[in-house]
């Protein structure tokens, strides 16, 4: 058909040709000018309709994609909460400039609201949060270095301590905006599900300045996959108990009291009954350790041995629980050989409705052991101790813990106190003077939800922490917060 067009097209030119040639030589008339005039414009729109053709790639007469073709689709997610099917019309392809309609390169079928859209059987899923905070902050045993984490979120192990002369500072930011990108394809009896995350809440180091356009690199949070019961990539760790996490304007709320992190792992998780269930995981080791002599923590990277985590979650009609516990083979290279300690923790924590009202729930964590410094409270303590020139390695002891009490005031409008605790006890010998031995804080909130998914709420949390040689330092923190989640 191309070919038909261009050859009647050269018909054209060639016709139009011939008449020009058949126009005396010496009759330099005005109608030879406007017969040449009339070549040049029949030669440019031929090129101009090759371009075309070759840019729409179908038939060069291609049939409107008809508008009645409608299908039923399931929409979960309508305020109402419930599922609705109803027939939608495909949105028809719009027409290319020359007036063609390019055919459907894949199976493409989109939903509304958050059934997201479907290629070639892969239903791919678009989601996230927008959210500003604006935070004024008092310290009392110094200030808080520009740029640091401990600006955005509460972060204990960036209290100032040990000098006299406060500070204050105003910070809004909106790094911790999300977006999240989820897909599922049905595998045999199973769906091939995939996630991933990212916010621009990452580590200082990559990120900009506040000077002038307050711009920020995404970082991953979450990226992996699950068959079934199996799960491999980056996700929390599985010994945390998220549902427990208090509603708070923080990043993560009561920092000090929680277990908290996210890394590489494979899982496997075991219904045991209706209401319980067992996962375990082998997850990235990473030592974090300090020395006698420097509060400074390090990572070791010589973790010849993967973290071994589990958790049991039950479900009972009263509320949800969770036991989650790890092992740890600790190992740090020295220029005598690697030392090496064991590592292990176990944390109890639930949730617990209470009242019949629809904000009304009781949340806490419980968590002890050795050298699981990390995974507590943002490192607040490190894992281990060094002694460089005995090549010897000592965990540190810890327990840490929070309580959170949520209340439905009227309406959207909740409100909720916690309070967060976490103590380091360090073995004889080997406590720096400037590490970390506790920390606590209280925050009281009130959150209101004007119109679903999107909520604003302001909260005040004291924080203190305490190092080794008895000085310590606190925090006043003063936050609104706005959230958009799609």
């Amino acid at each position: 058909m191309i070919s038909f067009i261009r050859n009647r097209s050269l018909l054209r030119v060639s016709v139009a040709a011939s008449a020009l040639c058949s126009v005396p030589a010496t009759a330099q008339s005005p109608s030879r000018t406007e017969l040449e005039a009339r070549v040049h414009q029949l030669e440019d729109a031929v090129a101009r309709l090759e371009a075309r053709l070759a840019r729409s790639d179908v038939s060069p007469i291609a049939s409107p994609v008809p508008t009645s073709d409608a299908s039923v689709v399931q929409v979960a997610n309508v305020p109402s909460g419930t599922a609705k099917a109803f027939s939608t019309s495909r949105q028809t392809v719009p027409p290319t400039p020359d007036g063609f309609v390019a055919e459907r390169p894949r199976d493409v079928t989109a939903t509304p609201g958050r059934d997201g859209f479907t290629v070639d059987g892969t239903t791919v899923r678009l989601t996230g949060q927008f959210k500003t905070v604006a935070a004024s902050s008092r310290y009392s045993g110094g200030a808080m270095p520009t740029e640091s984490i401990g600006r955005d979120f509460y972060s204990p192990a960036f209290i100032p301590v040990g000098d006299p002369v406060g500070s204050h500072d105003t910070e809004l930011g909106a790094k911790q905006t999300r977006l999240t990108i989820s897909t599922a394809t049905p595998i045999g009896n199973h769906e091939l599900k995939g996630l991933l995350e990212m916010d621009f809440q990452v580590t200082p180091g990559t990120q900009a300045n506040q000077r002038v356009v307050n711009g920020y690199n995404p970082g991953l949070r979450r990226a992996f996959l699950t068959y079934g019961r199996f799960l491999a990539g980056q996700e929390f760790t599985t010994w945390q108990y998220l549902p427990a996490l208090p509603e708070t304007t923080d990043f993560v709320g009561p920092a000090e009291g929680t277990v908290f992190a996210r890394q590489a792992q494979f899982r496997y998780t075991q219904p045991l009954s209706s209401t319980l269930s067992l996962a375990a995981a082998v997850e990235n080791p990473e030592t974090v350790y300090a020395t006698v002599a420097a509060p400074v923590t390090i990572s070791s990277g010589s973790d010849p041995v993967p973290d071994f985590a589990t958790r049991l979650n039950w479900k009972p009609g009263f509320g949800e629980f969770s036991l989650g516990g790890v092992v740890r083979r600790l190992t740090v290279g020295t220029a005598t050989g690697d030392a090496h300690a064991f590592g292990w923790g176990v944390s109890l924590a639930g949730k617990v409705p209470f009242g019949g009202g629809r904000y009304n729930d009781a949340r806490f964590m419980m968590t002890a052991g050795d050298g699981v410094g990390r995974y507590v409270g943002f490192a607040l303590v490190p894992d281990a101790i060094l002694a460089p020139t005995a090549g010897v390695l000592k965990p540190v002891e810890l327990t840490a813990g929070f309580a959170a009490v949520r209340i439905g005031l009227f309406g959207t409008v909740r409100s909720s106190l916690a309070y967060s605790f976490q103590n380091g006890r360090y073995v004889e010998g080997y406590r720096p003077l400037l590490d970390t031995k506790s920390a606590w804080s209280g925050a009281f909130n009130v959150f209101v939800t004007p119109f679903e998914d999107f909520d604003v709420g302001v909260e005040y949390r004291h924080g203190n922490r305490a190092i080794n040689n008895g000085s310590s330092g606190n925090l006043d923190r003063s936050e609104l917060s706005v959230r958009y989640t799609f």
